[in-house]
């Protein structure tokens, strides 16, 4: 595996419970990084010498925000560029947001994506959100906006907001939103899931890891513990054909796992991802400790 970026999940904690959310974020649930964890994973990450990327997100990092300063600073010591990632619930004004972000606008490496979509509140563009870009734009950072597409909206998502480009994603179903979405959503048949459509299981050149030392390929699949073995050789010694989750997911994709495991599932699913969380749901116990924590899963 030729590592290029590292995504803390600073905390899974969140002031919001969005439907879409596959890590669970919530203001119920637990989990948060302390700084000797984060530098240790940082020195390992150098070991490694193909890392050039950190992002930090949650959860949502800015409840923990000088935690998160000091990551970022850490990382910017090591040459990485850094990624901050925030729903922007902290900009109630303008003046506020540029005090929030002044601790982090000292540095041209660091960078600011910012979620804005009908997920995270009542609008495309929330107040919020055009608070954080403006105050980003006066302390020229760079910024970046997120939005996810919402499937039963009459109105589009913005191309820009505030002169910032908005970039637009596909709902993934997994995590909460496989609880909470499926039922409008447009299904396909089990088996034309082949594929993982968004992480190469193979060779990943990103990973997530996460406050209880999870090491994932993909969100609730991990490789291993970095809290029990060294974050350097876990990614070193990365064996995909020999993980009895990830060997057919790389095979034949989500159809691959129900067939090894003989999951009994529904006929149709709204895309891969769905497939996938639910047919690992069933597998838990069988396989604790990759698929894992049980965050992941909605087990506060």
């Amino acid at each position: 595996m030729e590592l290029k970026g590292i995504h803390f999940l600073l905390t899974y904690r969140c002031n919001l419970e969005c439907d879409h959310c596959f890590v669970w974020g919530s203001p119920k649930i637990q989990g948060v990084f302390t700084l000797s964890q984060i530098k240790k994973v940082l020195m390992e990450a150098t070991k490694l010498r193909t890392v050039s990327s950190i992002s930090i997100e949650g959860g949502e990092p800015f409840l923990y925000y000088p935690i998160m300063v000091k990551a970022a600073h850490e990382a910017i010591k090591h040459d990485f560029q850094v990624e901050i990632l925030s729903n922007c619930y902290w900009a109630t004004c303008l003046e506020d947001a540029v005090e929030w972000l002044q601790s982090i606008s000292d540095v041209k490496n660091i960078s600011l994506s910012l979620s804005s979509d009908l997920y995270h509140g009542e609008s495309w563009e929330g107040e919020e959100t055009q608070n954080a870009v403006q105050a980003a734009k006066e302390l020229n950072m760079k910024v970046g906006i997120i939005a996810i597409k919402y499937l039963t909206s009459e109105s589009s998502c913005p191309r820009e907001i505030g002169g910032v480009k908005v970039g637009i994603y596909d709902l993934m179903y997994k995590g909460r939103a496989a609880s909470k979405l499926t039922q409008d959503a447009h299904k396909a048949s089990w088996d034309e899931f082949t594929k993982c459509p968004y992480e190469d299981l193979a060779d990943p050149k990103r990973i997530h890891i996460d406050p209880f030392g999870y090491v994932h390929v993909c969100q609730g699949i991990s490789i291993n513990n970095a809290w029990r073995k060294p974050f350097s050789k876990i990614i070193e010694e990365y064996e995909p054909h020999e993980n009895p989750i990830i060997e057919p997911l790389i095979q034949g994709g989500p159809t691959a796992l129900v067939e090894k495991f003989d999951v009994s599932h529904d006929k149709y699913y709204a895309d891969a991802c769905h497939l996938c969380y639910a047919t690992r749901c069933v597998l838990r116990k069988k396989f604790p400790d990759i698929l894992a924590p049980d965050e992941m899963y909605g087990v506060l």
